[in-house]
This record gives structure tokens, C-alpha cells and sequence, in this order.
């Protein structure tokens, strides 16, 4: 039977995608010297936020997630940020794959509202590995499952986030809204004529801050 070792080499851009992409850069190697013939390899990405620090205006940023600072012992928990798969060719002793982590910038989303508001530093992630094994065997090839305790560790750089921010979003998000509203904006940016929804939402905030004062 084959065994196994995962390692996460570091995480980049993937700067020629149609959507937000991540690479994570993994080297598997197999210790027992037999020869692999492909894997069909799944990985789940959690978040670990409880493996670091926060400045005061990186917790403002997360008090809808977490609250404020006093209950983060009850409420700073891992979860889920993405899952991803990639088919691993053939190779004996070791190899290095190229996983992809599609993303989104999405703020309903838990994954994208946390490492928006995270402004240096390094984001603490766990990849949790499993899939399926094919090997040579009695009657031609072999099959297993890679157990459920192959998990790395890794700590990749906020300023990686903002780089795939900035190279989809230059200056720019989108915040998603339900079609009634969506439907409403439009009909207020035509009726006062105009040109950009940044100019729409601007007339929206201009006319609250006269409101309240």
C-alpha cells in the first residue's frame, strides 16, 4: 500500500483565468517506493482564525463575524472556506501538482468577508486531503483511498488575497443585492440622470448624510 506525504510549496495569482483563481503549488511524495499511476485528489481549505492577531481595525472589520473582541474565545473557530479538486498524473517517489482555488469576492460569503478585512500579516489556512489512489495490483492496478489524516498546514500572505483582488477588482468590489433592489437603483440612477452606479450609490449617501445631520 502507498503512503503518502502532502506539502503545500506556497500559494499564487492565477493571473490568465475567467474567474478568481488561486494555485497552491503541492509536492506529494510516496515512501514506500511504489509507483503511482494517477490520483483523483480532493481537498477541503479551511480557515483557521484562531492561529492569529488582530489590530483594532482589523476586528471592526469582523465584528459581524466574530463580535467584539471579549467573546472571540467562544466565537474564533475554523470553517470552511472552499473545496477543489485536480487529477495527479503518474509518478514514483515524488511530484509537484498545481491545485486550483477558485474564489469569490462575494461579502455574503464568510470566506470573502474575512480576508477582506484583514490588512497584513499572514491568513493561518488547513488543507484537508482525501481522493482516490490508483497503483499497480494483483490484476493490473490497485485502488485506496488516501486516509482522512492527510492535512497540511499553511500560512499564506494576506497580500497574496489582495493581489488576486486587485488583479480582477483594480479599485473596484461588488456587493450583491436581491433584484428588487437591484430594480429600484436603476429606476433612481435613470430618473436623475445618472451616468454610473458608483454615482448612483453616491447620491444615495450624499442625501443620508443630510438626513442625519
Amino acid at each position: 500500500m502507498s503512503d503518502l506525504t502532502f506539502s503545500v510549496l506556497g500559494v499564487e495569482v492565477e493571473p490568465y483565468a475567467a474567474v478568481p483563481v488561486l494555485t497552491a503549488r503541492l509536492r506529494i511524495e510516496e515512501a514506500t517506493g511504489e509507483a503511482v499511476h494517477a490520483i483523483a485528489l480532493r481537498c477541503q481549505v479551511r480557515i483557521e482564525p484562531q492561529r492569529r492577531r488582530y489590530s483594532d481595525d482589523e476586528e471592526s472589520g469582523l465584528l459581524d463575524m466574530f463580535g467584539r473582541r471579549q467573546r472571540w474565545g467562544d466565537t474564533l473557530k475554523p470553517f470552511l472556506w472552499m473545496h477543489s479538486t485536480a487529477m495527479v498524473q503518474g509518478f514514483s517517489e515524488s511530484s509537484e501538482v498545481d491545485l486550483p482555488l477558485p474564489c469569490t469576492y462575494d461579502f455574503d460569503v464568510a470566506g470573502a468577508k474575512y480576508l477582506s478585512a484583514l490588512h497584513d500579516g499572514e491568513i493561518p489556512l488547513v488543507f484537508l486531503f482525501s481522493g482516490t489512489v490508483f497503483t499497480r495490483g494483483s490484476t493490473g492496478f490497485g485502488v485506496q483511498q488516501i486516509p482522512w489524516n492527510k492535512d497540511v498546514t499553511h500560512r499564506m500572505p494576506v497580500q497574496v488575497w489582495r493581489d488576486l483582488i486587485d488583479t480582477y477588482f483594480p479599485n473596484s468590489g461588488w456587493v450583491r443585492m436581491n433584484r428588487d433592489t437591484l430594480d429600484a437603483l436603476a429606476q433612481f440612477r435613470f430618473a436623475r440622470g445618472l451616468t454610473t452606479w458608483d454615482d448612483t450609490v453616491g447620491a444615495l449617501l450624499a442625501g443620508a448624510e443630510e438626513v442625519v445631520r
